[in-house]
């Protein structure tokens, strides 16, 4: 390449290589002072990674525990799904094997109790597990979680914990207080164990400084719930207000899901059931010492406010029912008074006084959840304030509070506790709103009407008028139409209309029998559960006023009554007519009567078979021997019943055709009750009474090989039901002449084998 020619001039100067350019520092701005902030902001703790985990306060449990803890809660669900087939196997002490697995699984449990509660896997295990502790362990477990009750009980699966241990300890505290407590092993590392009556206490005082805050805790609310149930049983009406009490409808389906909650050992290995049959004096003063708390931590209308909560009305509920049996009900500023707006104070100081109507008692009446407070109140308020109440907010407004979908069980709450007078005056005031209830299935309040017309002997034709009116009966014919109208909750026109339809249609198409024309017929005259109710409580009305009912039972055909004695809902009407004691005799007896001819259709059928039981057991000796030969015909009928043959069995129809005199006899026998054996004990005297000749003892069995062999040789032939009744009849002590034929026909025949020369028994068979 040729060489490049220099271009001439000034030679420039090398460009300096290129730096930042040098940014002027701008003026510092002037400080801006500084807002407080409010108070209710709290700065967050700089040390956040030793704050407990609100999930796990104690701690997560390791991987293999929580694996070991399924296998035993497989084991145990299995254990329990199969209790009847281990009962009935031959195993000599089931019991064993379970307790050696169960105390294994407890000591892996020792030491991480509340690492367990708060898992949501093991809490259940655990709960599973509580109910086959025995009373040592319990109080251990209870023990081991003292001091962390306040945290626990605020913990979404911890709190179901806590509240299962206070529902099983009601057995361990019975026990306790009836002196039987178990031996504890002696340990010099350990201190003393206490009882768990003691136990409870101390969980009661950690918890009386914050129940304020648990009673409005979504998941506390429960466990204080259960705490109370455990402190003061009485304070609940029934076992279903108490299951109510203790778990939401939600909840309580989640845990019938979980499979059996029981005992995994067999009854007796833990004591037994027991029921605290009145609470210690330690848990009465706990109980006492709660109210006392409520009401020093929250004022009027914080106290008010806790009715319309869904979460503390049920604890305020109970609250209110405790402070009811305490009898703290009249004191100043009670829980009590607080909710009536000082309608208790107003009572007590002015009972004749006019007392101003408060909105928000009106708001309590027609509230879904408040009202369920509102009935603890009108059923346990002191009697000067349920009449202020009942003439305050009640009378007057009966139609329309009875009409209200709430309302109505208020109202239904606060007749059970109805004088006579105001009794009369509720039925003078719903006259005209009978029928309108009936129509809405709204029968809680004619129910509540009848049980205390029953209860208190009085305003019985004005409760049968209300019946009559309820169903609208126009003439005195038709009356005859009570039963049918009022137990499928119909007006008597529909009822006689419905019943010209289906005899028309029966007339018609008797040849057509499609499922869809059954379907139709028997949704239409379904018998309702409230219909059956109010009938079973007009049975119990004394005479003459349960006539009504019984006139109309009389007046149906045999074809009428045996659809509704095979109903399960319908069937609960005729086991009230047998069963009630102001029915008289003579109906009951002509009612037993009415089924001569049909029994072997009663009691083809399974509920139809209970009925035909409850018959049987009202008869006397004469009319089971009318209902047995009315069934001589039917012998065969009732064999090929699957139900029937059951109801076969008392009828013992084999013997009353051969030997009928036994027959009565063994009747009058079964249907004479059995005496009390501690009195039969103590009325048998011990020695030989004087002045008395003594019968003669039996020869020993043992002494003769031939009547050994006779009596086994001929006790395989005889029929085994006649043999027991008439052996059973001899012990009893009856007379030899009601022995039956059987044991004559055995005393000649043994006798003709004695009789018999010695040399014919050894030689055999004789020509």
């Amino acid at each position: 390449m040729p060489k490049e020619h220099r271009k001439r001039g000034k030679k420039k100067k090398p460009e300096p290589e290129w730096q930042p350019p040098v940014q002027q520092s701008a003026p510092e701005p002037e400080p801006v002072p500084e807002k407080p902030e409010p108070s209710w902001i709290v700065p967050g703790s700089k040390d956040t990674e030793d704050e407990p985990n609100p999930e796990a306060p104690y701690g997560f449990v390791d991987a293999d525990v929580k694996a070991y803890f399924r296998t035993v809660d497989i084991q145990i669900r299995d254990w329990q799904e199969n209790a009847v087939e281990a009962a009935a196997s031959d195993e000599s002490d089931p019991n064993e094997e379970r307790r050696m697995f169960f105390v294994a699984a407890l000591t892996e449990m020792a030491g991480k109790e509340k690492q367990l509660a708060t898992d949501p896997d093991c809490s259940l295990i655990l709960e599973r597990m509580s109910y086959s502790m025995d009373d040592f362990v319990r109080r251990v477990f209870v023990d081991s979680l003292i001091g962390s009750y306040d945290v626990l009980v605020k913990h979404r699966f911890a709190s179901h914990v806590c509240q299962t241990l206070f529902a099983v300890a009601k057995q361990t505290v019975a026990r306790e207080k009836r002196g039987n407590l178990p031996a504890i092993p002696e340990s010099s590392d350990k201190g003393e164990l206490r009882t768990l009556t003691e136990l409870i206490q101390d969980v009661c005082e950690e918890l009386f400084p914050v129940f304020a805050s648990l009673v409005m805790d979504p998941f506390a609310s429960h466990v204080i719930r259960a705490l109370l149930l455990l402190l003061s049983p009485t304070s609940v009406l029934s076992d279903e207000t108490a299951q109510n009490a203790m778990r939401s409808k939600k909840s309580a389906a989640w845990k019938s899901k979980q499979g059996p909650l029981k005992s995994l050992f067999k009854e007796g290995s833990n004591g037994g059931a027991q029921v605290i049959d009145a609470p210690p004096e330690s848990f009465t003063r706990a109980a006492r010492k709660f109210v006392e708390v409520m009401r020093s931590e929250l004022d009027h209308n914080e106290t008010r406010a806790l009715a319309a909560d869904k979460v503390a009305s049920p604890t305020l509920q109970m609250l209110l029912a405790v402070e009811a049996d305490q009898q703290m009900t009249e004191d100043p500023d009670s829980l009590m008074d607080r909710v009536l707006v000082g309608l208790i104070t107003s009572s007590r100081d002015d009972p004749a006084g006019i007392h101003p109507m408060s909105d928000y008692l009106n708001t309590l009446l027609r509230d879904p959840t408040s009202s369920h407070l509102l009935e603890t109140i009108v059923t346990r308020c002191p009697e000067p304030a349920f009449r202020i109440l009942w003439t305050t907010y009640l009378k007057g407004n009966l139609p329309r509070i009875a009409s209200h979908p709430v309302a109505n069980f208020v109202l239904a709450k606060a007749l059970e506790r109805a004088s006579v007078e105001q009794l009369a005056e509720a039925c003078g005031e719903l006259q005209n709103a009978w029928g309108k209830m009936i129509q809405a299935s709204r029968t809680g309040v004619l129910r509540a009407a009848i049980d205390r017309a029953a209860t208190l002997k009085a305003c019985g034709a004005e409760i049968t008028e209300a019946i009559f009116a309820a169903i609208q009966t126009k003439a005195v014919e038709d009356r005859d139409m009570l039963v049918p109208c009022l137990l499928r909750l119909q007006t008597c026109q529909v009822g006689l209309l419905l019943s010209q339809v289906a005899t028309a249609k029966a007339t018609e198409g008797a040849a057509d029998n499609t499922e869809s024309h059954k379907r139709q017929d028997t949704s239409a005259n379904q018998p309702t559960v409230q219909g059956a109710v109010l009938l079973q409580s007009l049975l119990r009305l004394h005479d003459p006023h349960n006539q009504a009912v019984i006139a109309s039972l009389n007046s149906m055909s045999i074809e009428e009554i045996l659809p509704m004695a095979h109903h399960p809902v319908s069937s609960r009407v005729l086991d009230a007519l047998l069963e009630s004691g102001t029915v008289p005799a003579k109906v009951k007896r002509q009612f037993v009567l009415s089924f001569i001819g049909n029994y072997h259709l009663l009691v083809d059928d399974r509920i139809g078979s209970r009925v035909g039981d409850r018959c049987w057991a009202f008869s006397d000796t004469y009319l089971k021997e009318k209902i047995a030969r009315s069934l001589i015909s039917q012998e065969q009928f009732l064999a090929a019943s699957y139900f029937g043959k059951f109801f076969a069995r008392n009828l013992n129809l084999y013997l009353l055709q051969r030997r009928p005199d036994e027959w009565r006899t063994m009747q009058s026998a079964r249907s004479r009750p059995e005496p009390d054996k501690a009195s039969a004990a103590n009325a048998q005297p011990v020695g030989p009474i004087p002045g008395k000749e003594q019968k003669k003892r039996k020869r020993d069995a043992s002494g003769d090989e031939i009547d050994v062999l006779f009596s086994s040789a001929i006790g395989k032939k005889v029929k085994k039901a006649a043999l027991v009744d008439a052996t059973e009849l001899d012990t009893k002590g009856s007379s030899s002449a009601s022995k039956g034929a059987i044991l004559n026909d055995l005393a000649d025949v043994m006798g003709a084998i004695r009789a018999a020369p010695a040399e014919k028994r050894k030689g055999g068979r004789s020509s």
